[in-house]
């Protein structure tokens, strides 16, 4: 399209051409996780595979009451796609252009559209405060200046040209332009970025991987031991139908289906408590990253500092000082003047807060001009200028203090008066305005032990500047990433000694997440462009902003809705109590995987009938394991994360499941010599018997004993005495009243069980486990 066509813009029947060809600027706005991701994601798991079967045959053969247990599975399920789906309705309210009509060219007028019907080649009209809908060609231009900070990370307006390309999602911080649309949709550059980093990933999770671990090692032991089973229980059952519903309930016990719906719960649960502080956890275990993170790296944009100018201060010059005039007596009210100018832009709007408008009468204006850098106003008779000191004056002395301010990472203005040299009046020292919050959130993270490094877009002395600002202790003026080397082995040698990093790119930054990925670093990633995308992406955690692009916010496993920077010590603590609670609670789950899977080869290979029913390991699970586990979930634990945690539950399950099952195996030999024992009295002796070797694990999980922890196993044990002795509970699960010799038998036996779990207990909190 030539110019002269241009300033007619396209014609109805160009738009209705290109709408056909597909050119407009359809945007996905979508988060990166569709309806039947989620499903996908929560139903089709190697747990549901293992449990469900179980749960369908159960049913299948009439035996409803033995599948209880299905509940749990059904809960984990609807407990991760509620609080995923929830989280995908917040996310898809968020979009990355904002939704402002679009003023084009058309037929010779100018008419608002949305921003979704803008095409190919459509003329847009743009003013300060506009954002670009798509990536455009300046055609004309007056004073213009563009904040690009969302896709490139450069705070500082860029001040542009005729001919000069615009990006999609870039704002009009000054001036006015109209631009020519050259790419739409997913063409645009920040799509394009975008679509590399589209793909959805699970956020690194130990306690998802540590309990993924342990399904895929039960799920490989249950092909051999599943064989054992059902021929074991063939043999020593009178019917095909109850060894099934024997070989279920010696399956099922291997499994914790329990510890996976309890760590959803708490998951959900942290996610409901950081939502109270808008923050947003795209998927559960996200809730645990940041408890996780050794290294957290951020933009410095939007994260530390805000998205406004501020001014520092102001040095007035020697020279004016000794001039009495009238004129340069009221200085500041001429800066007045240019922060209230009908011209003013970005820079100048810094210095309203301290130089209100006094009313001095501005006889003629000059916009900011990027081939003067100045701007201008006359009053009574005399020309003030605004800008870039270099281009104002030839005073040594003012030129040296420009320098060693521009050394500091500060923006400097020169106010002079025209003449025929101009006089210098005042320096203007403007910088960007520091999150309140930044710096205490920063000291909190250091001295939880987490190292930060800065990687930002903008010239490294001025990201250096913001960053000693909140309070980062570290050598040197930054580190210019244009000198950045290309080896992942090299720039982990070189974030030995940088900390801040400017002119970083998008690359860049991913690649300086690979490399102290590779060193062995959790990593965490916080930003809110586009440029941030492909580190977020790269990175154990990301982390967005609510107000960042729609890239940036699908990208991240966690989005800081209101811009908080410091609800991030609520995100430790809510992630350190799941890891610490789920931890203790692996090892009370974990027990019992431990003696179940000893009893299946134990009871396979000796032909013994299994010695309970699915249902009577249901109702000793409740109050052993299940509500004790939900309830001590909820408690606080703000110890610091230490990895190994599922080495650290094994040393204590497995020797403890091991003498629990033995005293299973022990009573079960006793009771096959006395003839006086029916099945029923039988099974109830052995679910006595879990039981109190199950309370005595969550006893001895609980230290140290807390006023509240001791009343969870009391109301726990009395419940357990109210299932075996209230009639309707022991008809329901099969329970049977014990003879006095026969419950003595079976106490002497827990006891025991309960004194090695004690000792066992005792030594793993002495060598590994400590108190927590």
């Amino acid at each position: 399209m030539t110019y002269s066509s241009a300033a007619q813009g396209l014609s109805q029947l160009e738009v209705a051409r290109r709408v056909a060809l597909g050119q407009i600027n359809s945007q996905d706005l979508g988060s990166s996780r569709t309806i039947l991701t989620i499903l996908r994601a929560n139903f089709l798991t190697l747990f549901n595979g293992v449990v469900g079967g179980a749960f369908v045959l159960l049913l299948a053969l009439g035996f409803w009451q033995d599948a209880l247990f299905g509940l749990a599975v059904l809960l984990n399920i609807a407990v991760g796609i509620v609080q995923e789906y929830r989280s995908k309705r917040v996310l898809d309210k968020l979009t990355f252009l904002n939704q402002s009509p679009v003023r084009v060219r058309r037929d010779g007028h100018i008419v608002e559209i949305p921003i979704e019907q803008v095409v190919l080649d459509d003329i847009v009209d743009l003013h300060a405060g506009d954002q670009l809908p798509a990536d455009c060609l300046i055609l004309e231009c007056q004073s213009l200046e563009i904040d690009e900070s969302l896709l490139t990370g450069e705070a500082e307006p860029v001040v542009k040209a005729i001919g000069q390309e615009l990006l999609a999602g870039s704002f009009l911080t000054g001036g006015s332009a109209q631009v020519q649309v050259v790419r739409v949709g997913a063409q645009t550059y920040s799509n394009q970025l975008a679509s590399q980093v589209r793909k959805f990933s699970k956020v690194s999770s130990e306690i998802r991987i540590s309990l993924d671990k342990v399904v895929l090692w039960i799920s490989w032991a249950l092909i051999p031991l599943v064989l054992i089973i059902v021929y074991g229980q063939l043999m020593a059952s009178q019917s095909w139908q109850q060894a099934l519903v024997k070989s279920v309930a010696s399956v099922i016990s291997m499994v914790p289906q329990g510890l996976v719906l309890i760590s959803s719960i708490a998951f959900a649960l942290a996610a409901i408590r950081l939502a109270k502080h808008k923050v947003l956890p795209q998927e559960l275990a996200a809730v645990e990253g940041l408890a996780r993170v050794d290294v957290l790296c951020i933009d410095k944009t939007g994260t530390l500092t805000g998205n406004s100018m501020m001014l520092d201060q102001v040095i007035e010059i020697s020279a004016s000082k000794q001039d009495d005039s009238s004129q340069d007596a009221h200085w500041k009210a001429v800066l007045g003047a240019f922060a209230h100018a009908t011209t003013t832009n970005a820079t100048t709007r810094a210095l309203q807060k301290q130089f209100p408008d006094l009313g001095l009468v501005v006889s003629a204006e000059e916009e900011f001009n990027s081939t003067t850098k100045y701007s201008s106003l006359e009053i009574s008779g005399t020309r003030w200028l605004l800008g870039a000191p270099e281009m104002l004056t030839q005073d040594s002395k003012v030129l040296d203090t420009v320098r060693t301010l521009a050394s500091q990472g500060l923006r400097t203005l020169l106010l002079a008066k025209q003449g025929v040299s101009n006089t210098p009046i005042a320096l203007l020292t403007l910088k960007e305005e520091l999150r309140e919050e930044a710096p205490a959130t920063l000291k909190y993270l250091l001295d939880q032990g987490v190292t930060v490094r800065v990687l930002s877009g903008d010239h490294p002395q001025t990201v250096a500047g913001v960053a000693r600002g909140v309070g980062l202790d570290f050598p040197g003026q930054g580190f210019d990433a244009r000198e950045l080397p290309t080896g992942t082995d090299e720039i982990a040698t070189l974030l030995e000694t940088q900390t801040v990093f400017g002119r970083v790119t998008p690359e860049q930054k991913k690649h300086i997440v690979q490399a102290l990925q590779n060193q062995g670093h959790v990593v965490g990633m916080i930003g809110d462009g586009v440029n941030d995308a492909l580190a977020l992406k790269q990175s154990d955690l990301g982390i967005a902003m609510g107000s960042g692009s729609a890239a940036t916010r699908a990208t991240a496993n966690l989005v800081l809705l209101d811009d908080r920077f410091a609800s991030l010590p609520e995100v430790i603590i809510e992630g350190r109590r799941v890891i610490a609670n789920v931890e203790r609670l692996a090892r009370l789950f974990l027990t019992k995987t431990a003696w179940a899977m000893v009893l299946a080869v134990a009871f396979g290979i000796t032909f013994w009938e299994f010695p309970f029913l699915p249902r009577q390991l249901s109702a000793v699970d409740g109050f052993t394991i299940g509500v004790p586990a939900f309830l001590l979930a909820l408690l606080p634990n703000d110890a610091r994360y230490r990895p190994g945690f599922l080495k650290r539950a094994l040393v204590f399950c497995i020797p403890a499941g091991i003498l629990s099952a033995s005293s299973v195996v022990v009573l079960s030999g006793l009771i096959r010599m006395d003839s006086s024992w029916d099945q029923a009295q039988a099974q109830t002796a052995t679910a006595i018997l879990l039981s109190a070797s199950g309370l005595w694990v969550l006893a001895t999980l609980d230290r140290p004993i807390t006023a509240l922890k001791l009343g969870i196993v009391a109301i726990m044990t009395l419940a357990a005495i109210g299932i075996f002795a209230w009639p309707v509970t022991a008809e329901f699960f099969g329970f049977t009243y014990l003879t006095n010799s026969q419950l003595l038998l079976t106490l002497g036996v827990a006891l025991l069980a309960v004194l090695g779990i004690e000792l066992v207990g005792y030594i793993t909190r002495r060598s590994i486990l400590r108190p927590q």
